[in-house]
């Protein structure tokens, strides 16, 4: 007897699987078949969460603090991001306008969703990471990619923002540091940015600072000191999963114009309600702890990734037909693999996008990295040094090797 098809809606079927989790999913398939797989495809701190959070999150626990919580988060959760917000960037933040969520993703996610109706369109500099079109897509929005190459270090020119625009353009997306890129806007092109955008008040600003503690040059100011007048239509991105190496813990928030977050909040209602008490408390003491153990804790995982950015791009670059940019922050690299694009496999096959590259990699190397066309971008692939150091050596280490087997292919003579 066949089974009944389930007769999707057209959102769901606008919408596909993360390629990040798709490519983290067919590495672990290999893994669990007995393969030797080095997995570079997550964006994942390899370190623990710090006992001093942990213990914190135990502490909370003991007094209680197990029941549901207030659906835009706790006060406790909303000030101290304010409290921190104000202590790093001396620019004030009330609780009303933090709205904390179950991961970054969700605060993105509510934010279309309050702010999208069919055909409305955000601007989406590529690469861009994965999610940010799919969840365009499925709040009826149109994602206008706008592609930004290594050329212009992958980052939106002032020029490029002014072509994007049109009526329907709802907002336009700045993510510094940047996953896939590891590029960090500065000062005078966040400024011209903001001049464009002041031409254009319809347009609402996204700036995701995911990476903010990720950086490995100097912060400039931020952009609600550069452009205040822009405040009100900026929405701006965080959380603890980074820079507490906190990802299972579900946390992130947004500082956004009270109606947003009041917006946001009636959506999030009707979802899942507040994110989990315990894991709110534990990053409310982080983001307002005195503990140097936690200062410490950043800079020494801040250090560990400038370490191996310096060990990925001197390795990456000393290979025939790759090319790496040195990434400004976060803890990716994103690969320009164009030189391999038409070489041919020990088996005779030919590479002839970046998707073949990346699916190479992982049958005859066994390093598990994710292709440029999953970020808006090819022929690139992006490659993740939150591993270990002795992960991350040995998988440069295949990467170099499998690229000697390669061979190009015959040139045809024609008569």
């Amino acid at each position: 007897m066949t089974a009944p098809t389930i007769p999707l809606s057209r959102r769901a079927r606008r919408v596909r699987l993360s390629p990040i989790a798709a490519a983290g999913q067919r590495a672990a398939t290999l893994i669990s078949q007995g393969r030797n797989v080095l997995t570079l495809t997550s964006g994942e701190p390899e370190f623990d969460t710090p006992p001093a959070i942990q213990q914190a999150a135990i502490a909370a626990m003991a007094r209680g603090e197990t029941r549901y919580t207030p659906t835009p988060g706790t006060q406790a959760l909303r000030r101290a991001v304010g409290e921190r917000f104000a202590a790093d960037h001396a620019i004030g933040i009330a609780p009303a306008e933090v709205f904390i969520g179950s991961g970054g993703k969700q605060v993105i996610f509510n934010a279309f969703a309050a702010t999208l109706d069919a055909g409305d369109e955000v601007i989406v500099p590529a690469p861009y990471w994965a999610s940010f079109p799919d969840i365009v897509r499925i709040n009826d929005g149109n994602p206008v990619i706008v592609p930004c190459d290594q050329q212009s270090g992958f980052k939106l020119s002032a020029s490029a923002l002014e072509a994007a625009i049109t009526p329907r353009t709802r907002w336009v997306i700045l993510n510094s540091p940047s996953n896939p890129s590891g590029a960090v806007y500065a000062e005078d092109e966040l400024l011209a940015l903001a001049d464009v955008l002041r031409r254009h008040p319809h347009v609402l600003v996204l700036l995701d600072e995911i990476y903010d503690q990720i950086r490995l040059v100097p912060p400039g100011r931020h952009w609600l000191a550069l452009a205040p007048d822009l405040r009100g239509r900026s929405l701006i991105l965080n959380g603890a999963s980074k820079t507490y190496a906190m990802t299972g813990w579900r946390i992130g928030w947004g500082i956004a114009p009270p109606e947003l977050v009041q917006a946001m909040t009636a959506i999030q209602s009707q979802v899942s309600s507040g994110a989990n008490s315990i894991g709110q408390a534990a990053v409310a003491a982080a983001l307002l702890a005195n503990d140097r153990t936690l200062a410490d804790f950043i800079e020494h995982a801040r250090s560990a990734y400038a370490r191996r950015a310096a060990l990925t791009v001197a390795a990456i670059n000393r290979i025939p037909g790759l090319s790496l940019l040195p990434p400004d922050g976060a803890f990716f690299a994103y690969i320009h693999c164009g030189g391999l694009i038409g070489q041919l496999r020990p088996d005779g096959q030919v590479l002839s996008t970046d998707s073949d590259v990346v699916d190479w990699l992982l049958d005859s190397a066994g390093v598990a990295v994710v292709e440029g066309a999953a970020y808006g971008l090819s022929p690139y692939f992006r490659l993740s040094f939150a591993a270990a150091d002795n992960v991350l050596e040995a998988a440069l280490q295949r990467i170099a090797q499998a690229v000697t087997t390669l061979r190009s292919a015959p040139v045809e003579v024609r008569p």
